[in-house]
């Protein structure tokens, strides 16, 4: 259980117990969703949470185990190990008239003797597990606990989350900061929220730090100075709307296209160093690669993934580099919107011709009735046959029809300068 004395952060001490202070992740516990509906039905079984820093994932732990009822132990697998365990489970065993949730902070840290120690315990329900991590669980959780296990995904908080969570901070007078006078114009709290990139652990201990640093004999007065200071970076201030954070995507998006890469870079660092979420810019970068560059440079899409990855791996600031990377290589790049015309036209169709069955000679036939009726009869495999095969692949209202035919260049004109850039090589 957690430890309630008055030393705690104040992250801590404003830890939710129950939904109603429950800001965010409404997708997963809002009212009528799966999960929300086995934690009231008591019904819940071992679950992964996966998510950034601060986005909730030991508070929900401990408001499932308040709910359920459950006895909640709660450990860092950076900390603890197979000895820890152990006892852990045989206090579990002892207590079979009260389920116990083992919440594991950080359970990719663990490995893989460390995880596949829980198995039989979380098969046999002597606890439910509930693991948090930041890394994907595909790759830093054991199949074998995985299958057993559900995934949740957590989000980062939005601005209104945060606002919330800033208001219930100075309004408690209990755990939070409601008891000192303290003034914050709602454009200073949107200015924090905006600037903690999702974590509500960054916005609680932003004011903490704030608070301790004022001159108590006084009115506090929280001013964006002070939010600056107590994030140790200057910052560029978003407007309320998020007009400027759109402009500067905006200004790196067409940098790129432009082919200015100094330009992409420092809209770039104007993004980065004021806090925008390095995963946001990286997928904005990887949609680039295909909308603006696409089948002209087929390694710009890789290129951006990469970035992406580390994004994901390392995180900021490290990852700078490979976006700033990945930038100047889509600046450089030559560029063509052939695919992002060809798909917007594809979509059309496919729209306004959904009622269009699959032409039977594409049909799979797995069963024998499926054969006496028709599907995949004579369907010609392309590998068996030499030279070109005579045969339709759309619908045949859509017949001969082409896509991949408008855009900054014609696909046979794109293919032509494919064929010559060999030829020089």
């Amino acid at each position: 259980m957690f430890n309630k004395n008055n030393d705690k952060p104040l992250a801590d001490k404003m830890r939710p117990s129950s939904f109603d202070n429950f800001f965010g992740q409404a997708e997963i516990v809002g009212k009528g969703k799966m999960l929300r509906k086995l934690i009231e039905s008591n019904e819940l079984s071992s679950l992964i949470l996966w998510g950034p820093p601060g986005t909730g994932k030991t508070t929900l732990a401990y408001i499932i185990s308040l709910e359920t009822g459950a006895n909640f132990v709660n450990i860092s697998a950076v900390m603890s190990g197979k000895s820890e365990l152990k006892k852990i489970i045989a206090e579990a065993e002892k207590q079979k008239d009260q389920k116990t949730i083992l919440f594991i902070d950080e359970i990719h840290r663990w490995n893989k003797a460390q995880q596949d120690a829980l198995l039989p315990y979380v098969e046999n329900g002597t606890i439910i597990l509930i693991g948090a991590t930041t890394e994907n669980p595909s790759f830093e959780i054991n199949k074998a606990l995985l299958s057993r296990s559900r995934v949740f995904i957590l989000k980062n908080l939005s601005q209104e989350d945060l606002v919330s969570i800033i208001n219930r901070a100075l309004e408690n007078k209990d755990n939070g900061l409601g008891k000192y006078d303290i003034k914050m114009d709602e454009q200073v709290k949107i200015a924090l929220a905006q600037l903690a990139g999702g974590d509500a652990r960054v916005v609680l201990n932003s004011l903490e730090l704030i608070y301790k640093s004022k001159n108590k004999n006084k009115k506090i007065e929280v001013t964006i100075e002070d939010i600056k200071e107590s994030l140790q970076r200057t910052h560029l201030i978003f407007d309320k709307k998020g007009e400027e954070f759109y402009n500067l995507i905006s200004a790196l998006h067409k940098s790129m296209r432009g082919g200015d890469a100094d330009a992409a870079l420092y809209w770039l660092a104007r993004m980065l160093e004021a806090g925008a979420d390095p995963l946001y810019v990286a997928r904005r970068v990887l949609r680039f690669a295909s909308e603006d560059i696409g089948m002209a440079n087929a390694e710009a899409m890789v290129q951006a993934n990469i970035a992406f990855d580390a994004c994901h791996k390392i995180g900021y600031p490290e990852c700078s580099v490979h976006l700033a990377q990945a930038v100047v290589y889509c600046a450089k790049s030559t560029k063509s919107n052939i695919l992002y015309k060809a798909y917007e036209e594809a979509a059309i169709d496919a729209r306004n011709t959904s009622e269009l069955g699959v032409p039977l000679h594409l049909r799979n036939a797995p069963t024998k009735f499926m054969k006496d009726i028709g599907y995949s009869k004579g369907y010609k495999y392309n590998p068996d046959i030499e030279g070109d095969v005579d045969q339709d692949y759309l619908p045949e209202s859509l017949k001969n029809k082409k896509y991949l035919t408008k855009g900054k260049a014609r696909w046979d004109v794109y293919m032509k300068a494919q064929k010559d850039k060999k030829k020089k090589i």
